[in-house]
């Protein structure tokens, strides 16, 4: 199907289930054949980052399955899910996505693992924590590099075009692999660049259902981050579970400016581990350390 072997792997891992008027593709390691063996496993929702999906998290879902049941699923816009062509998505429905497939799942409480634009869903989660009812129990939650504070969020040339009144066009530009390639790689560490495999991997999931021609789209949850930071800022501050930052510090987007801020406005943090030659896909870049970091921090909450 796929002309990376890694991408049909992956695919087969999960299905396509309905949430939410949509088609959503969705993993959950908790198979029938397992299902009462692996029932007493924690529970870890992995959360993706823009412009890629769950496939980001291939590299540690190894190690981390031994011990959770992970579960985890490509949000609208994104990899294998529907990708309708709309101006605006938003942070908010994607949060909702999220809770119909653990309603779905039968899942009531569990651990959670974010990245990029999935730190900006998990502080949404985290609000919903408040709530008379909240829908289930996040007992941690761990954040990779990503734009807690729109304040601190050093978008990239590219991003503020995309933006712009100009971004159908811009989208268009950037339809290439190569100016694709050279874009990401700009974020990651210079010792830890993406290999032209998994440059491949990543643009042919971007790519899937013409995904490239939606980044315009996508990129309003920019906006989100600014209209609704008070409410993100104060879930932060007060949260009830432990909270972690693992991040690459050579970041230009979210490095090392990210965590000074974070530790600035006095939000919870339980654990932190800054990777000093890192960027800002460190579960792709060093998924060995983040691994060892993210159950560290277990280990100590």
């Amino acid at each position: 199907m796929f002309e990376n072997a890694s991408l049909n792997d992956w695919f087969a891992k999960g299905e396509r289930r309905h949430l939410n008027g949509y088609r959503i593709f969705c993993i959950d390691e908790l198979a029938a054949s397992d299902k009462y063996q692996d029932n007493d496993k924690e529970v870890l929702l992995l959360i993706h980052g823009f412009p890629t999906a769950s496939f980001d998290f291939h590299k540690m879902w190894p190690a981390l399955s031994e011990r959770f049941r992970l579960i985890s699923l490509d949000m609208l816009g994104f990899g294998f899910s529907d990708k309708p062509d709309r101006r605006r998505y938003t942070l908010h429905a994607q949060a909702d996505l999220f809770e119909s497939f653990l309603r779905q799942a039968g899942v009531q409480r569990c651990h959670v693992l974010a990245h990029d634009y999935g730190v900006s869903i998990a502080q949404e989660l985290i609000a919903r924590q408040s709530d008379p009812y909240p829908s289930f129990e996040i007992t941690s939650c761990c954040f990779l590099n990503g734009g807690l504070f729109p304040e601190t969020h050093r978008a990239l040339l590219t991003q503020k075009l995309l933006l712009s009144s100009f971004g159908k066009w811009i989208t268009r530009f950037y339809s290439s692999k190569d100016r694709f390639a050279g874009s990401f790689s700009s974020v990651f560490g210079a010792d830890s660049q993406p290999s032209e495999q998994e440059l491949s991997e990543f643009w042919e999931l971007i790519n899937y259902r013409e995904g490239r021609h939606l980044f315009h789209n996508l990129i309003t949850y920019m906006e989100d981050r600014i209209e609704h930071r008070s409410r993100w800022l104060h879930a932060l501050q007060n949260a009830s579970m432990p909270l972690s930052l693992i991040n690459g510090s050579v970041d230009p987007v979210s490095g090392a400016h990210l965590v000074a801020r974070y530790k600035e406005l006095n939000c919870r943090l339980d654990h932190v581990c800054e990777l000093e030659t890192i960027g800002h896909y460190p579960h792709t870049e060093s998924p060995q350390a983040v691994t060892q970091a993210y159950l560290s921090f277990l280990g100590s909450s």
